[in-house]
Protein backbone atom coordinates (compact mmCIF):
# COMPACT_ATOMS: atom_id res chain seq x y z
CA UNK A 1 0.00 0.00 0.00
CA UNK A 2 1.68 3.25 -0.92
CA UNK A 3 0.92 5.68 1.66
CA UNK A 4 0.80 9.91 1.33
CA UNK A 5 0.60 12.84 4.03
CA UNK A 6 -1.23 16.39 4.13
CA UNK A 7 1.99 16.80 3.87
CA UNK A 8 -2.00 13.62 4.84
CA UNK A 9 -1.92 9.95 5.22
CA UNK A 10 -3.68 8.26 2.20
CA UNK A 11 -4.09 5.18 0.70
CA UNK A 12 -3.53 5.36 -3.20
CA UNK A 13 -5.56 2.21 -4.00
CA UNK A 14 -8.93 2.72 -5.67
CA UNK A 15 -11.15 3.05 -2.88
CA UNK A 16 -8.91 6.21 -1.13
CA UNK A 17 -9.82 6.59 2.31
CA UNK A 18 -7.89 9.27 4.75
CA UNK A 19 -7.02 7.95 7.54
CA UNK A 20 -5.17 10.92 9.49
CA UNK A 21 -3.95 14.35 9.26
CA UNK A 22 -0.14 14.92 9.07
CA UNK A 23 2.07 18.21 8.06
CA UNK A 24 4.73 18.23 6.09
CA UNK A 25 9.71 20.44 6.51
CA UNK A 26 12.67 21.68 4.05
CA UNK A 27 14.82 18.14 3.19
CA UNK A 28 18.30 18.87 0.95
CA UNK A 29 17.77 22.65 1.53
CA UNK A 30 20.06 25.79 3.15
CA UNK A 31 19.56 28.06 5.75
CA UNK A 32 17.38 30.86 4.57
CA UNK A 33 19.18 34.18 5.06
CA UNK A 34 17.68 35.41 8.13
CA UNK A 35 14.46 37.94 7.61
CA UNK A 36 15.02 37.49 4.18
CA UNK A 37 11.33 35.95 3.58
CA UNK A 38 9.42 38.24 6.33
CA UNK A 39 6.33 36.92 5.45
CA UNK A 40 7.13 33.46 6.73
CA UNK A 41 4.74 32.59 9.64
CA UNK A 42 5.27 29.77 11.79
CA UNK A 43 1.58 28.34 12.90
CA UNK A 44 1.45 27.21 16.44
CA UNK A 45 -0.79 24.56 18.86
CA UNK A 46 0.29 25.02 22.59
CA UNK A 47 3.17 27.14 21.43
CA UNK A 48 4.85 24.23 19.17
CA UNK A 49 5.34 24.38 15.51
CA UNK A 50 2.67 22.72 13.53
CA UNK A 51 2.50 24.34 10.03
CA UNK A 52 3.20 27.09 8.18
CA UNK A 53 2.22 29.87 6.66
CA UNK A 54 2.29 33.72 5.35
CA UNK A 55 1.28 37.00 5.40
CA UNK A 56 -0.72 38.24 2.62
CA UNK A 57 -1.93 41.53 4.70
CA UNK A 58 -1.51 43.21 7.76
CA UNK A 59 -3.99 41.13 9.64
CA UNK A 60 -4.84 37.98 7.09
CA UNK A 61 -2.36 34.61 7.14
CA UNK A 62 -2.87 31.98 4.66
CA UNK A 63 -2.02 28.74 5.17
CA UNK A 64 -3.90 25.13 4.48
CA UNK A 65 -7.33 24.16 5.28
CA UNK A 66 -6.26 20.57 7.38
CA UNK A 67 -4.11 23.30 9.75
CA UNK A 68 -6.50 23.32 12.10
CA UNK A 69 -8.97 20.72 13.35
CA UNK A 70 -12.12 21.13 15.34
CA UNK A 71 -11.93 23.80 17.50
CA UNK A 72 -8.06 23.83 18.63
CA UNK A 73 -6.89 27.19 19.45
CA UNK A 74 -3.48 28.34 16.95
CA UNK A 75 -1.31 31.19 17.08
CA UNK A 76 1.12 32.59 15.11
CA UNK A 77 4.58 33.75 15.00
CA UNK A 78 5.64 36.42 13.20
CA UNK A 79 8.93 37.90 12.58
CA UNK A 80 10.88 34.70 13.09
CA UNK A 81 14.26 33.30 11.77
CA UNK A 82 15.24 30.77 14.67
CA UNK A 83 12.23 29.66 16.40
CA UNK A 84 13.97 29.39 19.61
CA UNK A 85 14.77 32.86 19.69
CA UNK A 86 12.22 35.60 19.97
CA UNK A 87 14.00 38.76 20.06
CA UNK A 88 12.71 39.82 16.58
CA UNK A 89 9.33 37.90 16.04
CA UNK A 90 5.99 38.45 17.92
CA UNK A 91 3.45 35.76 19.16
CA UNK A 92 -0.49 36.95 17.91
CA UNK A 93 -3.66 35.50 18.46
CA UNK A 94 -5.88 34.26 15.60
CA UNK A 95 -9.23 36.13 15.96
CA UNK A 96 -11.12 33.89 13.28
CA UNK A 97 -10.38 30.72 10.93
CA UNK A 98 -11.65 30.95 7.73
CA UNK A 99 -12.00 28.09 5.52
CA UNK A 100 -13.00 27.31 2.10
CA UNK A 101 -17.10 26.55 1.95
CA UNK A 102 -16.07 23.84 -0.04
CA UNK A 103 -13.19 22.58 2.16
CA UNK A 104 -13.08 18.67 2.12
CA UNK A 105 -10.66 16.04 3.33
CA UNK A 106 -11.52 12.74 1.00
CA UNK A 107 -10.05 13.28 -1.26
CA UNK A 108 -8.12 16.59 -0.27
CA UNK A 109 -9.93 19.50 -1.96
CA UNK A 110 -10.23 23.82 -1.22
CA UNK A 111 -7.30 22.75 1.18
CA UNK A 112 -6.90 26.64 1.86
CA UNK A 113 -7.63 28.97 4.74
CA UNK A 114 -7.41 32.49 6.15
CA UNK A 115 -6.40 33.24 9.89
CA UNK A 116 -7.66 36.68 10.52
CA UNK A 117 -5.66 38.01 13.65
CA UNK A 118 -6.52 39.75 16.49
CA UNK A 119 -4.21 42.21 16.08
CA UNK A 120 -2.21 44.21 12.74
CA UNK A 121 0.78 43.94 12.46
CA UNK A 122 3.48 46.47 11.86
CA UNK A 123 5.65 46.13 9.14
CA UNK A 124 9.33 46.33 9.48
CA UNK A 125 12.69 44.90 8.62
CA UNK A 126 11.37 41.75 9.97
CA UNK A 127 7.40 41.44 9.42
CA UNK A 128 6.00 42.15 5.81
CA UNK A 129 3.20 40.41 3.71
CA UNK A 130 3.78 39.11 0.10
CA UNK A 131 2.09 39.43 -2.79
CA UNK A 132 -0.40 37.05 -4.35
CA UNK A 133 -1.31 36.06 -8.32
CA UNK A 134 -3.78 37.82 -10.48
CA UNK A 135 -7.35 35.64 -11.03
CA UNK A 136 -6.41 32.71 -13.45
CA UNK A 137 -3.39 31.21 -15.20
CA UNK A 138 -0.64 29.19 -14.33
CA UNK A 139 3.04 29.27 -13.58
CA UNK A 140 4.78 27.50 -16.64
CA UNK A 141 6.29 24.07 -16.46
CA UNK A 142 10.04 24.72 -15.62
CA UNK A 143 10.06 27.66 -13.34
CA UNK A 144 12.41 28.19 -10.53
CA UNK A 145 10.34 28.40 -7.58
CA UNK A 146 10.80 28.23 -3.75
CA UNK A 147 9.49 26.59 -0.86
CA UNK A 148 10.45 27.35 2.90
CA UNK A 149 9.95 26.01 6.67
CA UNK A 150 10.41 25.04 9.90
CA UNK A 151 9.51 21.43 9.02
CA UNK A 152 11.34 17.88 9.58
CA UNK A 153 15.27 17.94 7.62
CA UNK A 154 14.80 14.61 6.58
CA UNK A 155 12.32 11.81 6.07
CA UNK A 156 10.84 10.83 9.86
CA UNK A 157 14.07 13.12 11.20
CA UNK A 158 14.02 16.44 13.38
CA UNK A 159 11.98 19.58 13.07
CA UNK A 160 14.81 22.84 12.25
CA UNK A 161 14.48 25.26 14.51
CA UNK A 162 15.59 27.79 11.99
CA UNK A 163 13.82 28.45 8.47
CA UNK A 164 15.15 26.73 5.77
CA UNK A 165 14.61 26.94 2.27
CA UNK A 166 14.94 24.96 -1.30
CA UNK A 167 14.67 25.97 -4.98
CA UNK A 168 11.59 23.75 -6.84
CA UNK A 169 10.82 23.75 -10.11
CA UNK A 170 7.32 23.81 -11.55
CA UNK A 171 5.86 20.15 -13.20
CA UNK A 172 3.57 20.10 -16.18
CA UNK A 173 0.07 19.85 -14.74
CA UNK A 174 -0.30 16.65 -16.82
CA UNK A 175 2.76 15.06 -15.48
CA UNK A 176 1.04 15.53 -11.98
CA UNK A 177 -2.06 14.09 -12.23
CA UNK A 178 -0.60 10.92 -14.16
CA UNK A 179 1.88 10.43 -11.11
CA UNK A 180 -1.00 11.03 -8.27
CA UNK A 181 -4.15 9.55 -10.07
CA UNK A 182 -7.84 11.29 -9.47
CA UNK A 183 -6.61 12.51 -6.60
CA UNK A 184 -5.03 15.57 -8.25
CA UNK A 185 -6.99 18.44 -9.23
CA UNK A 186 -5.54 20.45 -12.74
CA UNK A 187 -7.55 23.37 -12.05
CA UNK A 188 -6.67 22.92 -8.42
CA UNK A 189 -3.36 22.20 -7.52
CA UNK A 190 -0.01 22.26 -9.07
CA UNK A 191 3.12 20.43 -7.83
CA UNK A 192 7.00 20.71 -7.87
CA UNK A 193 10.34 18.93 -8.31
CA UNK A 194 13.62 19.45 -7.14
CA UNK A 195 16.49 17.97 -4.83
CA UNK A 196 14.82 19.46 -1.87
CA UNK A 197 11.41 20.33 -0.86
CA UNK A 198 8.73 20.11 1.82
CA UNK A 199 8.51 17.51 4.63
CA UNK A 200 6.24 17.19 7.50
CA UNK A 201 5.47 20.27 9.39
CA UNK A 202 5.62 22.45 6.35
CA UNK A 203 2.26 22.20 5.17
CA UNK A 204 0.42 25.85 4.86
CA UNK A 205 3.60 27.15 4.01
CA UNK A 206 4.21 29.48 0.69
CA UNK A 207 5.48 28.43 -2.55
CA UNK A 208 7.24 31.49 -4.24
CA UNK A 209 7.76 32.03 -7.79
CA UNK A 210 9.44 35.06 -7.97
CA UNK A 211 8.09 37.49 -5.49
CA UNK A 212 4.51 36.22 -5.41
CA UNK A 213 3.24 33.02 -3.76
CA UNK A 214 1.40 30.84 -5.83
CA UNK A 215 0.62 27.85 -3.77
CA UNK A 216 0.03 26.03 -0.66
CA UNK A 217 2.16 23.24 0.88
CA UNK A 218 -0.92 20.82 0.56
CA UNK A 219 0.15 17.02 0.16
CA UNK A 220 2.91 14.49 -0.66
CA UNK A 221 4.26 11.54 -0.01
CA UNK A 222 4.72 10.40 3.27
CA UNK A 223 6.90 7.40 2.71
CA UNK A 224 10.04 9.94 1.61
CA UNK A 225 9.95 13.54 1.75
CA UNK A 226 10.18 14.98 -1.52
CA UNK A 227 9.62 11.70 -3.10
CA UNK A 228 10.60 12.24 -7.07
CA UNK A 229 7.21 9.47 -7.74
CA UNK A 230 5.00 11.18 -5.63
CA UNK A 231 5.74 14.88 -6.31
CA UNK A 232 4.63 17.43 -3.58
CA UNK A 233 1.40 19.12 -4.67
CA UNK A 234 0.20 22.69 -3.69
CA UNK A 235 -3.04 24.39 -3.61
CA UNK A 236 -2.81 26.64 -6.25
CA UNK A 237 -3.91 30.78 -5.21
CA UNK A 238 -5.05 31.64 -8.58
CA UNK A 239 -8.03 29.45 -8.42
CA UNK A 240 -8.64 30.85 -5.00
CA UNK A 241 -7.89 34.70 -5.77
CA UNK A 242 -11.67 36.03 -5.62
CA UNK A 243 -12.63 34.16 -2.77
CA UNK A 244 -9.86 35.15 -0.76
CA UNK A 245 -10.16 39.36 -2.18
CA UNK A 246 -13.69 38.62 -1.03
CA UNK A 247 -12.88 37.52 2.85
CA UNK A 248 -10.27 40.85 3.23
CA UNK A 249 -12.26 43.38 1.71
CA UNK A 250 -15.21 42.22 3.95
CA UNK A 251 -13.46 42.47 6.82
CA UNK A 252 -14.82 45.36 9.40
Amino acid sequence: MTIISLLLLVSLLPHMTFTDHVNVGIVNGTEAKPHSRPYMVSVQLNKKHICGGFLISDEFVLTAGHCREGTQILTVVIGAHDLRNSKNSDRIGVNSYIKHPSYITDPPQNGIMLLRLQEKVNVNNYVNWIPLPKDGGDVEADTICSVAGWGQLETNGQNSNRLMEASVYILNNTQCEKKWGTIYSISMMMCTRGHGGSCRYDSGGPLVCGDIAVGITEFGSNLQCNSPQLPNVYTKISAYIQWINSIIKNVK
